[in-house]
């Protein structure tokens, strides 16, 4: 394959690049490296990348997806046989802050990634959904022929537009497209913005670390090789239109276009009092715990039902949440010579 990832600075594009070239493929990874978090770690991912055995097969652009001709020159000059689109401006909470940067990745951009696959006919179009998109909906554990019709951020809405805009281009261009709803991904090298990294640098600081909803949320973490494995063992399975699909009771994951929607997910949920307790263990450092509310945009418990993407695919979750946690200190302590 000859596979464009889009966001192959940022976290998940970075191992999904990595085992995209041990299993031989060609890649070319874009990204605009913005501030959102800190550059540097950007520049080490890609720098990780470079030097690898297979990095002949990889090329990366300064690119951001928001540049229409800047995507348009890409996709006519590569013909790309895979597109696995993970760029987007992440996070909930920030989304209450800079909802106009969520505008322009997440809309504006995606517009572009799914032009430059129908003008130029690329095979299969992957891309990055994400739990978020459940909202309101308390039924657990998340399936995807769940109604999502209730986001509570701005980054959930956009995440649900990034899924219909799809829809749209499959069932008008015949274009096959796969949404991927990813649960709360952890690992080595994963975002400083996140949970495991923010609480690990207030410990090792002797800082306080905050705990939303005293800690009560529930989150089903998952390990960035299970994140990996799902999309892989997806990408060559482009869908076609699904012959039992019945428009007087539609499937909410299916269609009569080549689209699906999967989960990917560890099909478990833990507490975050829980999450931190694994963590202190492999740190053995206690946190300072300061304790608050809910936050706004967030929601109370995430749990993947993972059966669609098992019966496809044989996709089974294999890393334990503490060997996760440990493999992640490790990396954290190597990387910031602590």
């Amino acid at each position: 394959m000859h596979v464009l990832v889009t966001g192959a600075a940022g976290f998940i594009g970075y191992h999904l690049t990595a085992r995209l070239l041990a299993d031989g493929h060609s890649v070319v990874g874009i990204d605009n490296c913005n501030d959102y978090y800190d550059v540097q770690l950007k520049k080490d991912r890609l720098s990780q990348l470079a030097a690898l055995p297979q990095a002949g097969h990889f090329r990366f652009e300064a690119l951001d997806l928001a540049d229409g001709p800047g995507m348009a020159a890409l996709f006519a000059r590569e013909g790309f046989s895979h597109v696995v689109n993970l760029a987007a401006q992440a996070g909930v909470r920030y989304s209450l802050i800079n909802p106009e940067s969520y505008l322009s990745a997440n809309l504006v951009g995606f517009g572009h990634i799914l032009e430059g696959c129908r003008q130029n006919k690329v095979g299969h179009l992957l891309f990055a959904s994400s739990s978020s998109v459940y909202g309101l909906n308390t039924a657990q554990p998340y399936s995807v022929q769940h109604n999502v019709d209730h986001p509570v951020s701005l980054y959930a809405a956009t995440k649900k537009s990034n899924e219909l805009m799809a829809h749209a281009y499959s069932h008008l261009y015949g274009m096959p497209c796969t949404g991927l709803r990813f649960f709360t991904v952890y690992g080595p090298w994963g975002r400083p913005d996140m949970a495991l990294h923010l609480f690990t640098t207030a410990i090792v600081r002797g800082e306080p670390i905050k705990v939303f909803n005293q800690g009560h949320m529930r989150r089903d973490f998952t390990y960035i090789d299970d994140i990996v494995e799902g999309v892989v063992r997806l990408l060559p399975l482009a869908p076609g239109p699904d012959p039992s699909f019945d428009p007087a009771a539609p499937n909410a994951a299916t269609s009569s276009a080549p689209w699906r929607i999967y989960n990917i997910g560890n099909n478990q949920t833990v507490e975050l009092n829980d999450f931190i307790a694994a963590l202190e263990d492999a740190l053995g450092m206690k946190a300072r715990k300061e304790m608050l509310p809910m936050q706004p945009g967030d929601v109370q418990a995430t749990w993947a039902d993972i059966n669609d993407l098992t019966t496809l695919t044989g996709f089974a979750p294999s890393t334990p949440l503490r060997e996760g946690i440990a493999r992640f200190v490790d990396w954290y302590k190597e990387y910031y010579k602590i």
